[in-house]
């Protein structure tokens, strides 16, 4: 045999190898996902719970979710953590405290700050200590850490609970569901979500956010399914809740609970196995997370995910090692850390191996008709059987996991996009090689964009301050009925700050015609961010085809806000030790 027919016979036989290792994959995670059992019911009582939202130039999102949390979860702790920047996210955060005394925030300044998502939540662990009265059980204080643009379900922290009856369980990762609106999914009723009810309405999100849904709730729930049994369920960056023990444990051994990987979350897991815990996945709940609409976003979300993956590979030999993670679950882990290199080296093999087809196609026997009576029509349903029912059947999946929520033809068409989303995303990971072949090691934040309802008007850009032209777009008071015969009751408290306007929801509903409320009015410009003005200058005018506001003589006021925006929640008194809720911490 000559070396061209070796070479050959390597192209074919890595390709070969590669698409059974791929399929044997689907097989061995579809099993134990179609066959899940339900879990314990559990009850949050008796934990102290702690929401925990990392921020970075989040001013579109972070004031939603701060009101979400601290409306549908009165009995625990929300902590913010502003790591510097740059945007209205500092003012929007004030704004939040002045409504919510319970609110505590977090401010990172520079140069400490922005030195990636674990640092920012070392801090908050940090401050969460702090916090604690001596002599807590830490083993029932549980820390969840939730994107700034996520919507935990209402009944998410019972579900939890009942993981954590089994006390080997230091972690739990709840399922993530990704949408155009995410207040209308976690307000849907959880019951409606597993059981599906002819009257049920079909979602509307665009078609790549909903391939994006069709990720979490398909390959990837049913790989968290698989490692539920090897003893080996990952991490991810929204919808984790670990112990507070557990998270101490980690630090006394590494040093700190979370380290510099791009996929800190991951990392946190294996540092919870390592460390002599389980974790757990939990697809009886969900959070809720706002899609990315455009393909560029995707991608750089996904190089930053496919690029820790790669740095996380250092711990594969301390996993197989370790007395801690069973033998099926290394394997399973070896796999996962395995697959970022696997797609680098698909993505040159299988090309390759098509372009030795075409050319003993083209250039021997008698032609094309020759080359396929000869046997060649045998590739087309190889090509089918590695190549597109591995992604298409997670249509008919995702339908069923959706509960109904998706009509069958969009199940249909769903699956087989997901062909060439599967595909397009592999572009990710050849974007996260070349970041570790130039030494980037530099966090590549998600952009955020509005979502839910039109676009507002003019918004500021990220990055700089409203000018003062432009504070009449988010300071005019709106014509309608509803606002005119005083359905709304007037604020209790003057903010004089900025707190930027979110799509319309239960919480922030819509005015007839098509308009929206704004929440607070805006101060005049700041001389420097963090350092409130005591007698702010005179608001920006509004536009002249809306009603000027009365001036108040002590700065602008908060005029017109939904008392479900001022009430404030019965809280439990705070366990004695703990820091006034007014405190802000500042982590240098």
């Amino acid at each position: 045999m000559n070396e061209d027919n070796i070479a050959l016979a390597a192209l074919n036989t890595t390709a070969f190898m590669l698409c059974v290792s791929f399929l044997l994959y689907i097989v061995f995670i579809m099993r134990p996902f179609l066959a899940r059992a339900d879990s314990v019911p559990g009850s949050r009582q008796g934990y102290d719970l702690h929401f925990v939202v990392p921020c970075l130039d989040e001013e579109l999102v972070v004031g939603g979710t701060v009101r979400h949390l601290l409306g549908t979860f009165p009995e625990a702790t929300v902590w913010v953590v502003d790591d510097a920047s740059t945007d209205l996210t500092p003012d929007i955060l004030d704004d939040l405290q002045d409504q919510f005394p319970e609110l505590r925030v977090i401010t990172r300044l520079l140069p400490d700050a922005q030195r990636g998502k674990g640092e920012a939540l070392n801090a908050a662990w940090r401050a969460i200590d702090e916090s604690l009265p001596a002599g807590a059980d830490r083993h029932r204080v549980l820390v969840g850490v939730l994107d700034a643009d996520s919507r935990l379900e209402r009944l998410g922290p019972d579900v939890i609970c009942g993981y954590l009856v089994d006390p080997r369980v230091a972690a739990v990762q709840v399922q993530v569901r990704v949408t155009d609106d995410i207040d209308g999914l976690a307000a849907a009723d959880l019951d409606m979500l597993v059981d599906p009810d002819d009257d049920l309405v079909v979602r509307k999100d665009s078609w790549l956010v909903q391939l994006q849904d069709l990720e979490f709730t398909g390959p990837i729930a049913a790989m968290q399914s698989l490692r539920r049994r090897t003893g080996s369920v990952g991490m991810g960056g929204n919808g984790q809740f670990t112990r507070m023990a557990a998270l101490d444990r980690i630090a006394d051994e590494f040093g700190t609970p979370w380290h510099g990987a791009l996929l800190e979350d991951f990392e946190l897991g294996l540092h919870v196995l390592l460390t002599g815990g389980r974790t757990e996945y939990c697809d009886e709940t969900f959070v809720a997370q706002t899609g990315l609409p455009r393909i560029r976003p995707l991608l750089r979300q996904r190089s930053r995910w496919a690029q820790g993956g790669m740095q996380c590979l250092r711990y594969l030999w301390r996993i197989i090692c370790s007395p801690q993670v069973s033998l099926p679950g290394a394997l399973e882990i070896a796999y996962y850390l395995w697959v970022p290199w696997s797609q680098l080296l698909g993505s040159v093999v299988f090309p390759a191996a098509m372009a030795v087809q075409v050319y003993y196609m083209t250039h021997t026997g008698d032609g094309v008709g020759s080359w396929w009576s000869d046997g060649a029509w045998g590739l087309v349903p190889l090509a089918a059987l590695f190549g597109v029912l591995p992604h298409v059947v997670w249509g008919p999946v995702y339908r069923s996991r959706s509960g109904g929520s998706v009509s069958r033809r969009r199940a249909v068409a769903l699956g087989l996009l997901n062909v060439a989303y599967a595909y397009l995303l592999q572009a990710a990971v050849w974007w996260a090689f070349t970041r570790i072949l130039r030494g980037r090691r530099d966090w590549k934040k998600t952009a955020r964009s509005e979502s839910g309802g039109p676009p507002r008007p003019g918004p500021p850009a990220p990055g700089r301050a409203v000018p003062r032209a432009e504070g009449s777009v988010f300071a005019a008071l709106p014509p309608g009925p509803a606002w005119a015969e005083g359905q709304f009751a007037p604020a209790e408290a003057a903010t004089g700050r900025l707190l930027l306007e979110d799509p319309p929801t239960a919480a922030q509903p819509a005015v007839p015609g098509g308009s929206r409320r704004p929440a607070v009015r805006p101060a005049a410009p700041r001389s420097t961010r963090h350092t409130p003005t005591p007698n702010p200058t005179t608001p920006p005018s509004p536009t002249p085809s809306t009603p000027s506001p009365a001036a108040d003589p002590g700065g602008p006021r908060t005029e017109r806000i939904p008392p479900v925006l001022t009430a404030r929640p019965d809280r439990p008194t705070p366990p004695r030790g703990r820091p006034s809720p007014t405190d802000r911490r500042t982590d240098s």
